[in-house]
């Protein structure tokens, strides 16, 4: 791959199935050496198991590159910190970190159990912050100790996160706290040589097999444009040494296009010199939302 340098390390969250399988192996491609980290739980986080973290660590070594698996629960801080441990155990270094594991528990708003809140916002936010916060804890010590890194965070958000999505308020709560922990992260810490940026894939996994189901590959063309190998290539750029000078940015990511997403930022706004009435702020708010451009549609409202 075009200006990736190899014999980096990375490790890879969520990377038994779907997108973390198609970052794993696209890095390992690159000359990436990779711990494959997945819990082994089904779509709605039940059960666990080594065997999807091995079977992707395994194919990666038959295809000439070098991984471990790693089945921890990185959502704990003694899995997140296992991870880096591994890493630095088993190839002495670590240079980037892309969070992917996650899964859905999807329910309309009212029908939405506390538990299933719990669970995926557990697992997509808390799962990103303590692999995030560990490995920044090493690289920072790195860069105090005279070697700073040319670390790289690439965090996985979510068009639910960016715009809303009817029937995943958990999720889309959560992947929306996973910008915000990039944002923050990205300015707290490029002291030490580390940059961290989001991407939001839109691709056919376990996840979202049924929103996609439609897209396939037009027959003879051969391109699918839901697979998600197609988002692996811009992690891959972003986990790599080549994309230096690229900080708290997310990316949008989906067949062959790559957006970046431009965020919250001031719109048209109106001021007096004292408070305002009720009545009053209510017309004025009205003449800037004609001013303003209308918001994005949350995916799935009628």
């Amino acid at each position: 791959m075009t200006g990736i340098r190899t014999g980096r390390v990375a490790a890879v969250t969520g990377a038994g199935r779907g997108l973390g399988r198609a970052h794993a192996l696209a890095l390992a491609a690159a000359g990436t050496k990779v711990v494959v980290n997945d819990l082994g739980v089904d779509q709605g986080g039940e059960g666990g198991g080594a065997g999807p973290a091995r079977r992707v660590a395994d194919e990666i070594t038959a295809r000439g590159g070098r991984a471990v698996a790693h089945c921890g629960d990185i959502a704990t801080t003694e899995g997140a910190a296992s991870l880096v441990a591994t890493a630095l155990d088993a190839y002495g270094r670590l240079d980037a970190l892309v969070n992917n594991a996650g899964f859905l528990r999807d329910r309309m708003l009212v029908n939405l159990g506390e538990d299933d809140w719990d669970a995926v916002v557990r697992v997509h936010l808390k799962g990103h912050f303590l692999p995030l916060r560990h490995a920044a804890a090493h690289w920072r010590a790195e860069a105090k100790a005279g070697r700073t890194p040319a670390a790289r965070i690439v965090n996985t958000t979510s068009g639910a996160g960016l715009l809303g999505s009817v029937g995943q308020a958990n999720y889309a709560a959560a992947k929306a706290g996973v910008v915000g922990l990039t944002l923050v992260a990205a300015a707290e810490l490029a002291r030490y040589g580390i940059q961290v940026n989001a991407v939001a894939p839109a691709a056919r996994t376990r996840m979202t097999e049924r929103t996609f189901a439609e897209a396939m590959a037009p027959p003879g063309r051969g391109f699918d444009a839901m697979a998600p190998e197609n988002v692996s290539p811009l992690v891959v750029w972003l986990a790599s040494e080549a994309s230096a000078g690229v900080n708290g940015r997310v990316f949008e990511a989906e067949g062959g296009r790559v957006t970046v997403m431009e965020g919250w930022c001031p719109g048209p706004s109106v001021e007096r010199a004292g408070r305002w009435e009720a009545g009053e702020v209510g017309e004025a708010v009205r003449g800037l939302l004609k001013a303003a451009r209308p918001p994005e549609r949350v995916y799935g409202a009628e």
